[in-house]
């Protein structure tokens, strides 16, 4: 849905809610689509669309992938009969 199209459908809503003559779970269901919509259309407003200049890469940096080299087992064991120390 595009921003306009959102911000009709809010604007129905807050429509419905002013009249004050829905039923309770109407009144319910249309708070909760008013909260929605107010999210997603302040979610849209703080973040930049794809195809903006601002979208652009930051730097070159890149995942790679690294063989595991450590042989299975070979993390060092704890002793049996030893106190672990827990976090207070």
């Amino acid at each position: 849905m595009t921003l306009e199209q959102l911000e009709e459908v809010r604007a129905w809503a807050n429509s419905k809610l002013a009249t004050g003559d829905e039923p309770p779970w109407a009144w319910y269901q249309l708070m909760k689509l008013q909260e929605a919509l107010d999210a997603i259309l302040d979610g849209m407003e703080a973040t930049t669309p794809l195809n903006s200049q601002e979208s652009e890469p930051r730097s070159e940096m890149h995942l790679r992938l690294v063989e595991n080299t450590g042989l299975p087992g070979s993390a060092p064991r704890r002793r049996v009969g030893l106190p672990v120390r827990m976090p207070t």
